[in-house]
């Protein structure tokens, strides 16, 4: 009689650290043009770990280096609506010297994994590689069709990535109803009897700038009452110091209200100071979702320090709530005054939906298995993602990347900054979580 196997079966718990390390140490920094890396590799990788439990994924690549991967899991009953699980392997650059381990070494330290990408978003694309090969190596089905989306250029605006399958490749969401993506299912601990997880259920338009003014060119030595430099300078400063009114949206008053029974006290939109004061790392995410905003970027202007340029210009990351795109152009141009001229550089709709049905349902019950504390809440994200694209084809979205963090890290610190990490053990809890949550979807 031959001896018992005892191979353990490999499980999504056991390797979601080891791919999001690889992920990480895949360069994929975007600098906004393609004089970067590319995503080609991290696509190619994606690919192969699926490929290697059986899907057929497709590589899509939109412009020399700059892919996406895409695979349809068949669910026990194809005839319903299927869900879309999207992710990009995309991130910002970093300067290694800044950071105290290397941004793309993928290390372990202090109970974390650290890198570029480590919570935006090569965490959740590796949870999600994990439950998937963990499924379909098991032969646990979905109980409904799942689109997996691994894609480019998100940090750009996603003109080579989501928009790009949009546009050209749309057949690949034929079905999909739903969606889940980046920035929400993060946990923020209210006490020992509470834990709330924000999940992304709106989120801000944008209209990144340029700013653009005419003016006298001359030698620097000689007075001159039209020099663009002042003129520009003067309205960026403007702006920059402009304070916006307060604009309470569905989701923002939904998410105050689920704060105010939280904390056992009532919130005033109007004097968030002290408020936002006890939410710790997740002030800046939430303060930035009660008014409009307009944050100068980049200047330039100038050849010579004693030529007097006939031009100067200025970059604006311009972000606006649901339903406040006209208020916020009108005061934009106010601000502004007359002689300044703006165009976009990318603009993209802000998104809103409910707090509600039966996915909601699943993020809540998944969540609450993995953590009896549990509540689930609706959240406004101030930035972007790739949900503006799948909107277009109707696909309700939601930003669901569950992680369980400890209440000292600064999680909304991490995305975009130094030393950017997540902690091992909530990439753990991350795939437990998303393994209930598609059963119960």
């Amino acid at each position: 009689m031959s001896e018992k196997d005892t191979t353990r079966h490999v499980t999504g718990e056991d390797e979601v650290v080891d791919l999001c390390r690889e992920l990480i140490r895949i360069d994929t920094s975007n600098y906004g043009d393609h004089s970067g890396p590319g995503e080609r590799k991290a696509a190619e990788y994606v690919a192969e770990k699926l490929a290697e439990v059986g899907l057929e994924p497709k590589v899509f690549e939109s412009h020399p280096g700059r892919a996406s991967t895409v695979a349809r899991i068949e669910g026990e009953d194809p005839s319903r609506p299927a869900l879309l699980i999207h992710g990009h392997t995309d991130v910002v650059p970093a300067n290694a010297d800044d950071w105290t381990h290397d941004p793309f070494s993928g290390e372990i330290a202090d109970g974390c994994v650290w890198g570029r990408g480590a919570v935006d978003m090569k965490d959740m694309d590796a949870m999600t590689l994990a439950v998937v090969r963990d499924r379909l190596r098991s032969g646990r089905k979905p109980p409904r069709d799942i689109v997996l989306a691994f894609l480019a250029d998100e940090e750009a605006g996603g003109t080579y990535g989501a928009k790009h399958l949009v546009k050209q490749h749309p057949d690949l969401f034929e079905g999909v109803t739903e969606a889940i993506g980046e920035v929400g299912g993060f946990s923020f601990t209210v006490n020992e009897n509470l834990r709330l997880y924000l999940v992304e259920t709106a989120q801000k338009g944008m209209h990144w700038m340029r700013l653009t003014v005419d003016g006298t060119a001359g030698h620097g030595s000689m007075t001159n009452t039209d020099n663009a430099i002042t003129e520009l300078c003067e309205a960026v400063g403007r702006l920059g110091r402009h304070t916006w009114p307060v604009r309470v949206t569905k989701t923002v008053r939904s998410f105050l209200d689920e704060l105010s029974d939280a904390l056992g006290t009532e919130l005033d939109p109007e004097n968030m100071d002290e408020t936002l004061a006890k939410l710790g790392g997740i002030a800046k995410m939430v303060g930035a979702t009660l008014r409009n905003s307009a944050a100068p970027t980049m200047l330039g202007a100038g050849y010579k320090v004693n030529v007097i340029p006939g031009q100067a210009t200025a970059h604006v990351d311009g972000r606006f709530l649901p339903g406040h795109e006209e208020e916020f152009l009108a005061d934009l141009d106010r601000i502004l005054g007359p002689r300044v001229k703006r165009e976009d550089v990318h603009a993209d709709k802000a998104l809103e939906t409910g707090f509600d049905g039966k996915l909601v349902d699943a993020m809540q019950s998944a969540l609450g298995a993995e953590d009896p504390i549990a509540r689930a809440v609706p959240y406004m994200l101030s930035g972007g993602t790739d949900a503006k694209s799948f909107d277009d084809l109707g696909i309700r979205c939601f930003g669901f990347a569950p992680l369980k963090l400890p209440p000292e890290l600064d999680f909304a610190g991490m995305f975009h900054g130094v030393d950017e990490r997540v902690p091992v053990d909530g990439l753990k809890f991350g795939v437990r979580v998303l393994d209930r949550f598609i059963d119960a979807s």
